[in-house]
């Protein structure tokens, strides 16, 4: 990205694109009880409280009338409609994982098969976007976080703890090239998760061979543990590398969440906050629901001068229901230089 004079001015911002994770598949119920939906009633409703706080991006998980992670699609299509029905304008995200909830008081926590994933490019009603995870990596989201963060909490349990701190994203190759395809022909938006430099090469490896022919909008993960760490030199390598046409929003957890979304929200990128990313007040004095972590965003946003995007500004942002024809077209409404022909190696200005 380029950053010229004025860049940090809001009025050379978009408007700020809140996502909500409120579903917290990591979590079980008993953490966070006030807050953690269960029913599907209360599931639906979580959905409305978020986006009247002011967040226009749902990142969506299920869970069964016991409290566990839901992996029936069926689920998901409920939920999906209720929350079409409450909220039309809201943009849908469903997690592309699907759940990686504990399944019981001995069980593992894990991704679905390949199989299964692909499913989300069936469900119906559809989603606006499903997250796509970009190169096979560790996802120990207990290395950067403190004892403090799992004290009283099912992840502080000693099963739990060790399964999260060897938790793997599966994302090869074959699988990311298929699950793209079927999402594109089911005329679901890619939401790429992105957690360093080289998962954002590889997409961009991927648009240039004409795997992905849509708009690019992706979240920084930094949650260390083989993704990023949250930090401004990490964020800053990369966007170095994004083209300009594409839409970012930063995404930490435990306590790094609020300074990065305060990063993010000072450069011009988008923020993503709730109980799926952490639990705890800053000053760790008590938990903090997710309707009152995107109330303190709009707060804060409000500080810099930075407009709350609407829904409709947040499907314009993201280019929701947008896809392009061919490789040059994709490249040219992303802001990338097109590909190289013969042996010219790339262009230091794009051509008119």
């Amino acid at each position: 990205m380029n950053f010229l004079d004025g860049h940090l001015y809001p009025e050379n911002q978009q408007p700020l694109v809140i996502t909500a994770a409120p579903y917290a598949p990591g979590w079980i119920p008993a953490d966070f009880p006030e807050d953690i939906p269960i029913t599907m009633e209360e599931q639906i409703q979580k959905a409305v409280d978020c986006y009247e706080a002011g967040a226009t991006v749902l990142h969506l998980h299920v869970r069964e009338p016991d409290g566990k992670g839901s992996k029936r699609l069926s689920m998901f299509n409920e939920l999906i409609a209720g929350v079409r029905k409450a909220v039309p304008d809201m943009i849908i995200q469903v997690g592309g994982s699907i759940s990686f909830a504990p399944e019981g008081e001995e069980g593992e926590a894990k991704w679905l098969s390949d199989d299964t994933r692909h499913m989300l490019a069936e469900l119906d009603p559809k989603p606006d976007q499903v997250t796509v995870t970009v190169n096979t990596t560790q996802m120990n989201v207990t290395e950067h976080a403190g004892i403090d963060d799992f004290n009283g909490v099912s992840r502080g349990f000693p099963h739990l703890y060790k399964t999260y701190k060897d938790m793997i994203v599966p994302s090869n190759p074959s699988f990311v090239e298929e699950h793209i395809r079927r999402l594109t022909a089911a005329g679901i938006q890619s939401e790429f998760q992105v957690y360093n430099i080289n998962s954002f090469e590889t997409i961009e490896r991927m648009m240039r061979r004409g795997v992905y022919k849509g708009p690019l909008v992706m979240n920084w993960v930094a949650i260390s543990g083989g993704m990023d760490q949250a930090n401004i030199f990490n964020l800053a390598n990369m966007l170095r590398a994004v083209p300009d046409g594409a839409v970012v929003t930063v995404e930490s957890s435990v306590l790094n969440v609020l300074p990065i979304n305060m990063i993010g929200m000072a450069l011009g990128l988008h923020v993503r906050c709730g109980i799926e990313d952490v639990l705890w007040k800053q000053d760790r004095s008590g938990k903090m629901t997710s309707v009152e972590q995107i109330r303190q965003l709009v707060r804060i946003a409000g500080e810099f001068g930075r407009p709350i995007a609407t829904a409709q500004q947040a499907r314009e942002i993201c280019k929701i229901g947008v896809f392009y024809d061919t490789v040059q077209e994709t490249l040219q409404a992303n802001g990338f230089a097109p590909n190289p022909k013969g042996g010219n190696q790339g262009f230091l200005r794009k051509p008119d």
